[in-house]
């Protein structure tokens, strides 16, 4: 696993969202976006972490921010997601790990003493050129937005 590391160029991407729109990463020229991947829709960790940010979705607008969420599940998952905690952000549905391979988030992990491959939570903190600023790769679920807020 290679993540993207500050100062990289974020490659090119196209993914579609909870909502059936597609978003690329020539959309958000001109503006700074947080990219944060998690492992799975409507897990614990993943739903305190979406849940968190969207709960400081306007400071982090206000910040200047545009936030998408990206993980391997269906967008009929992602819609379920997104629609039974009102988030004001899309996920992308990236079931062909094409967003996450080019982030370089897809790798060996460990849990409960079993070794799997699977999606790293981190986010990218990414400028209005398409470089990254920063990398959080330890990421707190439930202080995530004070996270990406607190350079």
């Amino acid at each position: 696993m290679q993540p993207l590391q500050a100062g990289d160029k974020v490659p090119a991407f196209t993914a579609t969202d909870d909502r059936g729109q597609q978003h690329s990463l020539s959309d958000y020229q001109g503006q700074k976006l947080v990219v944060f991947f998690y492992p799975k829709a409507n897990t614990p960790g993943c739903t305190a972490e979406a849940c968190d940010l969207r709960d400081h979705y306007q400071e982090l607008k206000q910040a200047g921010y545009a936030l998408l969420g990206v993980s391997a599940d269906s967008e009929k998952k992602q819609r379920n997601f997104s629609a039974k905690f009102e988030f004001p952000f899309p996920l992308l549905a990236d079931e062909d790990k094409a967003v996450i391979d080019a982030f370089g988030v897809w790798g060996p992990k460990k849990f409960m003493g079993r070794e799997y491959d699977g999606i790293h939570r981190m986010t990218f903190i990414i400028d209005e050129n398409g470089i990254v600023e920063r990398v959080i790769d330890k990421v707190k679920t439930k202080a995530h937005a004070a996270q990406i807020l607190t350079p």
